[in-house]
């Protein structure tokens, strides 16, 4: 699971977050993240702790170097300080934590729980394109939702795009055909499911290989850098399907 090449994939990790994580700031963390955490309490804290921790547990199960010498770069972690020319894109939600790592610039992920948005309906109809409204709101599946919600999550993060407005900026049809806004046909998107979590992730292909994602096992406490974690699940991807250029009328 270590030392991936330039043309490889991306990988995905995931972790579930401790119950409760009482800790003082851990001195592993750099001066950026010490004092990010020090203004976070109850829940926003176990988060930020376990996202750092599993930065680093994902640049050394992808680049080979030791965890404890691995770190992001200070602000928002889109990519790695040490090792260099990593690329990172992180996603939270209810106790699970995720990490995708690609040695390519365009990136972006993300996890729903299969359980979420009762209302879904309303989202459909508020935010999506007359033809994801059509073909959705007539097959009446949740799970269908979540799927086209997480692929279109994923796509604005890799393209360095908010909600607001970008919803419609990626249309996917009924046999999950993505078309998207961006003039570059290198695009590629999966979805898959660990547990009761759907993970969509979007990136450039540079190469024939896939990405793959492993669930490591939940980290002990207190936290350390250098603590290892191996996996206990591997993602298991439902498609992998480019993002075709929409042809502008």
């Amino acid at each position: 699971m270590t030392g991936s090449s330039p043309d490889s994939a991306p990988i995905v990790w995931l972790c579930r977050e401790p119950a409760s994580l009482e800790q003082q700031v851990p001195g592993w963390l750099t001066a950026f993240e010490q004092t990010s955490v020090a203004g976070f309490e109850g829940l926003r804290r176990r988060e930020y702790l376990c996202s750092r921790w599993l930065i680093r547990q994902a640049l050394a199960g992808t680049s080979g170097t030791a965890a404890s010498e691995c770190r992001p770069i200070d602000g928002r972690p889109v990519c790695s300080e040490h090792p260099p020319g990593w690329h990172l894109s992180l996603s939270h939600s209810h106790g699970l934590s995720a990490c995708a790592v690609s040695a390519k610039p365009g990136l972006g992920l993300d996890i729903e729980p299969c359980s979420r948005h009762p209302h879904w309906q309303k989202v459909v109809r508020r935010w999506f394109t007359p033809s994801e409204q059509d073909w959705l709101l007539n097959a009446n599946r949740c799970e269908n939702f979540l799927k086209v919600w997480t692929l279109k999550e994923a796509w604005l993060k890799a393209t360095g795009r908010g909600i607001a407005g970008n919803l419609q900026t990626l249309e996917v049809t009924p046999d999950f055909r993505l078309f998207g806004d961006r003039n570059d046909e290198s695009w590629m998107a999966s979805a898959g499911q660990v547990g009761d979590f759907l993970v969509a992730l979007v990136y450039h292909q540079h190469g024939p290989s896939l990405p793959v994602g492993y669930l490591l096992q939940t980290p002990d406490e207190p936290l350390e850098a250098g603590q290892r974690a191996g996996p206990i699940a591997q993602v298991n991807w439902l498609l992998h399907n480019p993002v075709i250029i929409r042809k502008q009328e």
